[in-house]
């Protein structure tokens, strides 16, 4: 079975394989932050520090919220990544709180 660590929370859990990134860190308490859970908001933005070659394709939708460039520094949404292997991921607080408020612009805009 793969394993997660989540770097930032200190916490290091086995799932299934295609294990969804952002709803095993949910139900196993990673602590990644999240808001939508759809790949609206962005707001579960995570860097791969290793592991990149387990984790599924780049979807449409974490280009639309991330960009190329972020891809390319390791960057993924979580909501959007299923797990395939051994994996590491962090985030940090500046992020927290620049995503929190780029989310509630994004779910303002949608209502």
């Amino acid at each position: 079975m793969p394993s997660v660590t989540f770097q930032t929370s200190g916490k290091t859990i086995e799932v299934d394989k295609n294990a969804n990134l952002l709803r095993t860190s949910i139900r196993y308490e990673g602590a990644v932050p999240y808001k939508c859970g759809g790949g609206l908001c962005g707001t579960c933005r995570v860097l791969i520090v290793d592991g990149h070659d387990n984790l599924s394709k780049v979807m449409k939708k974490e280009v639309d919220r991330l960009g190329q460039e972020k891809i390319a520094q390791g960057y993924r949404l979580a909501c959007q990544t299923s797990v395939t292997g051994d994996i590491t991921v962090a985030w940090s607080d500046e992020d927290l709180t620049r995503l929190n408020k780029i989310a509630q612009r994004r779910i303002n805009a949608v209502q």
